[in-house]
């Protein structure tokens, strides 16, 4: 689970905002400028020659009748940088923050990920439309997503597609009758949490689930069209789809694929010993 600051939203309304200024500036008010400018060059006809006095009054001049407006200044500077920003984080790649243990140990407190934003498609941002279809998710995946139930980003792993038969009996997970293959790890304090790896396709991974107790009910469902069926790999300690439900295709944010820092809390030194692609 990770905290939703709505900031694709708020850079969305950014970027609208000074596109608004500058254009505004471009057709109503920079013209103004440019002719008041055009003027004073005429009142002082040496003023580009540096040093002059006639450049130093038409320097003072220019400040005070032709002045860029503070807005428009700010505008013109930081759209740029607001578009770059917006296309990076709305169709290539999002950093985001884990914030929970229910992906221990594939992922841990503090871990900066990046999100591949196109990997799945090219969708609007805010509004999360896809516009372009590029591919699906696909079985052991790490996706971000916004569940069923709240609007607020989850990371979990996609263990069944759409159509598929998902069952988890005895913590044991079945996919169309099929036993995902599990191999011992360790056992690990407390003494109950056992690490396995298991298989899902072509992914191998890590997961941890209690010997007894945690989430010992059974589950049997079908995975619905357009949908996706996510387990946190801490199988004792996630809500996932078990509790809440399938994903829509619709609520799909991306592809988890690298760590890039650990930086567990504000007052702790960040550290790149975690560094590596997701599995």
């Amino acid at each position: 689970m990770m905290d939703l600051l709505d900031f694709p939203l708020i850079l969305v309304v950014l970027t609208f905002v000074a596109a608004v200024i500058w254009l505004l500036d471009q057709l109503l008010w920079a013209s103004g400028r440019r002719n008041a400018i055009a003027q004073l060059q005429q009142r002082f006809p040496q003023w580009a020659a540096e040093g002059s006095s006639e450049n130093a009054a038409y320097i003072d001049a220019v400040a005070t009748q032709a002045k860029e407006p503070l807005a428009v200044e700010y505008a013109r500077s930081f759209l740029p940088v607001l578009v770059v920003v917006l296309v990076l984080r709305s169709f290539l790649v999002e950093p985001f923050q884990i914030p929970s243990s229910s992906m221990v140990p594939t992922l841990e407190i503090g871990d900066f990920i990046l999100v591949n934003k196109f990997a799945y498609g090219i969708r609007l941002p805010v509004v999360g439309n896809k516009v372009v279809s590029i591919g699906d998710p696909q079985r052991g995946d790490v996706m971000v997503f916004f569940p069923p139930h709240e609007k607020r980003y989850f990371i979990k792993r996609v263990i069944g597609l759409p159509g598929e038969r998902i069952e988890y009996r005895n913590k044991v997970l079945y996919i169309n009758g099929k036993i995902a293959e599990q191999s011992l790890l360790e056992r690990l304090y407390p003494p109950q949490l056992v690490m396995f790896d298991e298989q899902l396709g072509e992914v191998k991974h890590h997961i941890q689930k209690l010997s007894h107790g945690g989430m010992d009910q059974d589950y049997d469902v079908t995975v619905k069209p357009g949908h996706y069926f996510m387990m946190g790999d801490n199988r004792d300690n996630s809500a996932d789809s078990r509790i809440w439900g399938q994903v829509p295709d619709a609520n799909v944010v991306g592809k988890a694929f690298a760590i890039w820092m650990h930086w567990p809390t504000f007052f702790s030194v960040p550290s790149f010993s975690r560094v590596s692609l997701i599995n």
